[in-house]
């Protein structure tokens, strides 16, 4: 099958959200990059009012296949990542089966491909079906074809001290990562929401803040002390912030996500007891919502990670208590990030890039993701409306989820045009085509 060809010329995009310059892509690099730049043959994209960016990375989506196809396929999780300015997502282990093998993540990788929407990169498991007992094959998931650096038994935390020790030491041969979900189980049993002022008018069982700070200070010293790499997932209280600028003052190998969802959403919410607005970790209170929010600022938290976790409705629409965790954001992300931090003044365009894109690709060891805007870069590339204003409908969205915490919400910014290896997957803010590789389909 050939792979996509194509010359396009991008015309006074905004280079990082700075002077206008024409970006010219062919053969899926970026050829020139200039003013007044003319290309024979090439389809012309008027693109004057537009922000151009990096294609985004998320470190952490739900993609649900295999397994869980009533939920999320990796094709429909692919498409809403494109739709929503991604060139590139990490695919979470808690599929059915568990990604804890070398063939599971293999056919999560070539699922991604036959796709053709964006790079997808599975994540594979810390332990053999994420029980927290024996490591999985970590060096078998490494060597193989989808390449694994990314580890985290997500959902589920490593709780077993000795356990985490030994993923840390084992994942430095390949220079992988283990993706920590921070919460101390004893601490949160029966939890539904944050434990606070909220949980006690409600009578809910409380998530106490300590869950995850006190994991969180535990792997630090540990990083710190095996000289492997850390990352915490779903940052989401300002005890946490601090004990992360702690380590990274103190030079410790670590990294953090922030969800768009905890920058924004507060556990007010829950006085509804409308389940859409479950999840883990809990949303927490406004003064946290401030704390993450300046951590992302001023580079405490690394990276915006989505955690889509698409849900049938019938696993959302019920009694609070019954109800499955979890929330979409793959369509909403940029939206919400532009919202809370960009439009406060808290960032800049070329900020966003860095925690949506430059800082992800680093971390998940994408070498062709994440790249500068320049001539010889990998062409992917979106091209963001700033201006632009709409109002979230779940219904209509490429996510088989119908669980946005979103919904009816007006939210600022829209993606115009995502272009993944050169290819225009969306134009217009709709659904283009996919990339065709130009080997086999499934093939490295």
């Amino acid at each position: 099958m050939a792979a996509n060809t194509g010359t396009y010329l991008i015309q006074g995009a905004a280079i990082l959200g700075g002077e206008p310059a024409d970006l010219l892509i062919r053969d899926g690099v970026i050829a020139e990059t200039g003013s007044g730049l003319t290309a024979e043959g090439a389809t012309v994209i008027d693109a004057s009012g537009l922000v151009a960016l990096p294609g985004m990375v998320d470190v952490h989506t739900h993609l649900r296949e295999p397994g869980r196809e009533d939920a999320e396929t990796v094709e429909t999780g692919t498409r809403a990542a494109a739709l929503g300015g991604y060139t590139a997502v990490h695919a979470m282990a808690n599929s059915t089966p568990v990604a804890d093998t070398a063939g599971v993540v293999e056919q999560v990788f070539s699922l991604g491909q036959a796709a053709g929407w964006v790079d997808v990169r599975p994540v594979g498991a810390v332990t053999v079906g994420l029980a927290g007992e024996q490591l999985a094959e970590l060096g078998a998931m490494a060597d193989s074809r989808a390449r694994v650096r990314m580890f985290s038994d997500d959902g589920i935390c490593v709780h077993d001290p000795v356990l985490m020790r030994r993923a840390l030491e084992y994942v430095k041969a390949f220079d992988g990562v283990v993706a920590q979900h921070a919460q101390e189980p004893r601490l949160t049993a029966g939890a539904q929401m944050n434990e606070g002022e909220v949980s006690a008018v409600l009578g809910l069982a409380g998530w106490p803040a300590v869950a995850e700070e006190s994991i969180i200070a535990r792997d630090v010293l540990l990083a710190q002390h095996v000289g492997s790499r850390l990352h915490v997932c779903h940052v989401s209280t300002a005890g946490s912030v601090e004990i992360i600028r702690w380590a990274k003052e103190r030079g410790i190998n670590v990294t953090a996500e922030v969800t768009p969802h905890h920058l924004l959403l507060t556990d007010d919410l829950v006085r509804s007891y409308d389940p859409v607005y479950k999840v883990n970790p809990p949303l927490r209170t406004d003064a946290d919502v401030q704390a993450l929010r300046a951590g992302l600022a001023d580079g405490t938290i690394d990276v915006v990670g989505t955690d889509h976790a698409p849900h049938p409705s019938e696993h959302k629409e019920c009694e609070w208590a019954q109800a499955a965790m979890g929330m979409t954001g793959l369509e909403t992300a940029l939206s919400v990030v532009q919202h809370t931090m960009i439009d406060t003044g808290l960032m800049t365009w070329a900020d966003f890039a860095r925690v949506t894109s430059t800082a992800a690709a680093k971390i998940g060891r994408l070498e062709d993701q994440g790249r500068p805007l320049e001539a010889g870069e990998p062409a992917n590339v979106i091209l963001v409306d700033p201006a632009a204003r709409w109002t979230v409908d779940p219904s209509r969205m490429a996510t088989m989820g119908r669980n946005s915490p979103f919904k009816g919400r007006e939210l600022p910014g829209k993606v115009v045009a995502t272009f993944f290896k050169g290819h225009p997957t969306v134009l217009d803010g709709r659904l283009n085509t996919p990339f065709r590789h130009a080997a086999s389909v499934g093939a490295a």
